[in-house]
């Protein structure tokens, strides 16, 4: 299985600084081939960057989306919106979106309506600082993954990031980084409680990646561990060479 590689950008670059570091990556990249690579920016650059894709293999994504295709929703995208502009990826159910109120049926609503438009969620799940000192890191994992996937009958079609918002820089006052073990650990977890939901092949071929602040000092380490398929990558995926030094750790 090939690894995926994702940047968040979140509310970060306009439209024309997100044309320039895809001109700047293009160039230095040296993985594409070894790795799916796909880049999430702010809703008002997806076009500039879709354009800036093409021709390049590199995928685009949206960081969240709106369950209905149209309608009377100020301030929403629609999914049907993402597909003409090439997003082939949305992040849904990330720990920024769920501190301002999202929860896991609304998350799961999301999920659904993604798969139906063949635009590939990117789950994401994850404890707080506090549910992780108070051993509830497990509870946490499998009521938001049995939550978000209600009703969702093929899961190889949705990509899991786990996302320790305690490992995030915000969401960690101890500033204790996720070592790989810790990675590990939860990622198994995880894959264990989807081989329960539905079966081991289903499981296996499951994409589940690492959410935490993935960075150069550490993505090659994380992606060696054989539960880790990739990372969704925030703050270092803002920089065209940090990001292409993550890519490029890829399958070493």
């Amino acid at each position: 299985m090939k690894k995926l590689i994702a940047a968040n950008w979140k509310m970060n670059k306009t439209a024309g600084e997100s044309a320039l570091f895809i001109g700047e990556f293009k160039k230095i990249i040296k993985n594409e081939k070894n790795a799916d690579v796909v880049i999430c920016p702010p809703f008002t650059a997806l076009s500039a960057v879709s354009g800036e894709l093409k021709g390049s293999g590199i995928k685009l994504g949206a960081q969240n989306m709106h369950f209905e295709d149209f309608g009377a929703f100020t301030g929403e995208i629609s999914p049907l919106m993402l597909k003409e502009l090439g997003c082939q990826y949305a992040i849904l159910g990330h720990s920024d979106r769920r501190e301002i109120g999202e929860k896991d049926g609304l998350i799961n609503k999301k999920v659904i309506s993604a798969l139906k438009k063949g635009i590939v969620p990117i789950l994401c799940i994850g404890e707080t600082h506090e549910q992780r000192i108070k051993d509830e890191t497990q509870d946490v994992l499998e009521s938001q993954l049995t939550g978000c996937l209600k009703g969702v009958e093929n899961i190889s079609n949705v990509v899991v990031a786990y996302e320790p918002v305690w490992a995030i820089s915000k969401g960690n006052p101890s500033q204790k980084a996720a070592t790989k073990e810790d990675a590990e650990e939860a990622h198994l977890f995880i894959r264990k409680l989807l081989e329960g939901m539905y079966n081991e092949e289903a499981a296996k071929k499951t994409r589940i990646i690492y959410g935490g602040s993935m960075k150069p000092e550490n993505a090659k380490e994380l992606l060696a561990m054989p539960n880790i398929d990739g990372g969704l990558v925030g703050n270092a995926s803002l920089n065209p060479k940090s990001f292409a030094e993550i890519v490029n750790s890829a399958n070493k």
